[in-house]
């Protein structure tokens, strides 16, 4: 492999400014935009030795044809340029941004003479008002439904409401109240926009004031026995009331804030969004991320902020005075000066660090952790998916056949105490748990030695004669993967020539870089980003790092278990309370006298006795 790229320009031709650069390929497409600060010390990073660089990098670098770059003044200017020719060029290594679903919202047609609400997924409608996105479309159907019961604007289409004014007979939605009626003139045209305004007004900032207002209205109205009209607004009462019941309250001041989740992985991440507007929230929305290049949570966030912001007119026309994120990037300011200049005032972009916002920051964190789990399972689910990754595997590692049974091998430990190994098996591309196994292993030198004495104790059913083998353990695997690198995978290959078994291949994956070792090979295999086979490979190394930790704390669990027993006054019932009250034998070892007497059972002389018990050098 050649260690350099024919269009590279001269170290000293490239600027020490701040500036935008695009990689061209041979037929003028961009393949990718970028800004730095320093656009010498930016693009000096791709022209590093090829073999050096990750695989997306190098692919994109040995794709070029060309690059060339735009000097700007300051970071402002550079986001700006950046974004507008990400938009215009769509360049293929850029990170791009997926719904995972297309999702329903509430829009108000403010630009129309007579203006509409309705329900839509179309986001591209002018001069319209939209409000969500709302995860479930009967939910937003039942808000508008109550809605028009105090706020009586047109909802038809366009069709039925000409239909209308040419007959002079309204819809039932007039006859049951749910409108206005426009259409015959029961109101003028800037009767009913007052009434657009009053209903947008209400859905922007979802407070109590409306209601408060006609709470006042109903009691005068009452004081003044006008009751038909006291009972319509008691009615208008309840309706606001039940919509605002439907919204959670997670800020108490009445904030107007988008707060972004993010979680991901080495090749993909989740987005989880939620719109909360008068500390209410008022719409949800995910994403899946793909990496096309290494990005860390930084960067993500700033791609993030220009693809919701910059592109989704939905988004772009009710940008918050908040927006919330879980880790700045590094151009924060010209990010936050950007987005103020779309809102038409200043716009906050900052973490959230106490109180509610804190709160609701872990609660979006979750839901894109759960987000990115489920789209893992789906895509693991997918039979489609997992033949053509099994068929991937089988072309990259240059196997004989398909790996139709893959087992990996992980090792935990804590501070070189309590090793365990797990071994994990997947079955055409599904977890087989109930052939799944985890080792004890009592004395080990580091890893190696614990990986090379797992796979002898593994390996060994293997070897007997083939009318001796019987049960899960002995079924023949069509891969073996290590976690690690090519020290591990060395040791696994060592097992496997001493007990003389040739036609099973190994490798190791390392999880920084995800590249894939062979034996005694010195230069790791890297397999595209996003194929089917490294998404399975990740799976696999990802389930046997869980089971092995999983077992690692259970062992740590029993030992210290089996320590308290031998505590004269402790029995099952006892210990049992104290690992629920405490966890570990390092919570357990910090607590008080005072603190381990507070659970049942445990009096003050029975906890002075188990803290002289427990060995505090001892590590868990």
């Amino acid at each position: 492999m050649a260690n350099d790229v024919d269009f590279r320009p001269k170290t000293g031709e490239i600027p020490t400014n701040p500036g935008v650069y695009r990689f061209i390929d041979e037929n003028g497409r961009v393949l990718y935009v970028g800004k730095a600060k320093n656009l010498r010390a930016r693009l000096s990073s791709y022209f590093a030795p090829l073999e050096s660089l990750q695989e997306k990098t190098r692919r994109m670098v040995q794709t070029a044809r060309d690059v060339n770059w735009t000097i700007v003044k300051t970071e402002f200017e550079a986001l700006q340029l950046e974004f507008t020719w990400i938009k215009e060029f769509d360049p293929p290594f850029n990170v791009r941004f997926k719904d995972d679903k297309s999702y329903p919202y509430l829009a108000v047609t403010l630009g129309d003479e007579i203006p509409r609400a309705f329900i839509t997924r179309n986001k591209d409608i002018k001069q319209a008002k939209y409000f969500g996105p709302y995860t479930q479309s009967w939910a937003v159907r039942e808000t508008l439904d109550t809605l028009l019961k105090v706020y009586p604007i047109r909802s038809c289409t366009s069709g039925t409401y000409q239909r209308a004014k040419r007959t002079n007979r309204p819809c039932l939605l007039a006859d049951i109240g749910k409108c206005s009626a426009p259409c015959v003139g029961r109101v003028s045209a800037a009767q009913h926009k007052a009434i657009t305004k009053d209903f947008v007004d209400f859905m922007n900032h979802g407070d109590e004031g409306h209601i408060d207002s006609l709470k006042q209205h109903m009691a005068a109205a009452s004081e003044t026995q006008q009751y038909e009209l006291a009972a319509s607004l008691r009615d208008d009462v309840s309706a606001l009331e039940a919509v605002l019941e439907k919204s959670t309250v997670v800020f108490t001041d009445n904030t107007d804030a988008d707060l972004f989740g993010i979680a991901d992985d080495e090749l993909t991440a989740a987005v989880s969004l939620f719109r909360v507007r008068g500390g209410r929230i008022r719409g949800v929305r995910a994403w899946v991320v793909d990496k096309e290049l290494e990005r860390d949570t930084r960067e993500l966030v700033e791609y993030l902020l220009q693809n919701v912001y910059g592109i989704d007119s939905t988004f772009a026309s009710d940008v918050p005075k908040e927006i919330l994120v879980p880790l700045l990037p590094e151009d924060a300011q010209a990010l936050s000066l950007w987005l103020s200049e779309i809102r038409g005032s200043k716009v906050d972009l900052r973490v959230p660090q106490r109180g509610d916002k804190r709160a609701l920051a872990e609660t979006a964190a979750t839901n894109a952790k759960h987000a990115l789990s489920l789209y893992k399972l789906r895509r693991t689910a997918d039979f489609t998916a997992r033949t053509e990754a099994l068929g991937e595997i089988q072309r990259y590692l240059n196997l004989e056949s398909a790996p139709l049974r893959i087992e990996c091998f992980d090792v935990s430990h804590l501070g070189g105490t309590g090793v365990v190994a797990s071994m994990v098996v997947f079955e055409d591309g599904l977890p087989k748990k109930d052939h799944y196994r985890k080792f004890n292993i009592d004395e080990t030198t580091d890893d190696t030695d614990s990986i090379y004495q797992v796979l002898t104790r593994r390996l060994k059913y293997l070897v007997a004669a083939e009318d001796e083998l019987t049960g899960k353990f002995s079924y023949r695997p069509g891969l073996l993967i290590v976690d690690g690198g090519q020290p591990q995978v060395n040791a696994a290959q060592r097992a496997l020539d001493d007990l003389g078994i040739t036609d099973i291949h190994i490798v190791g994956l390392a999880k920084r870089l995800e590249e894939i070792w062979l034996p005694n090979n010195p230069f790791p295999t890297i397999l595209p980003r996003g194929t089917e086979a490294l998404f399975l490979l990740q799976r696999v190394r990802d389930e046997a790092h869980r089971f092995a930790i999983t077992a690692q704390r259970q062992k740590r669990k029993s030992a210290i278990a089996t320590e308290l027993l031998n505590i004269e006054g402790l029995g099952e019932k006892r210990v049992t309370a104290l690992l629920r009250r405490f966890g570990s034998a390092k919570r357990l070892r910090a607590a008080s006298v005072e603190e381990i007497a507070e659970v049942a059972g445990i009096g003050k002389g029975l906890a002075e006795a188990i803290i002289e018990s427990i060995e505090p050098s001892e590590s868990l």
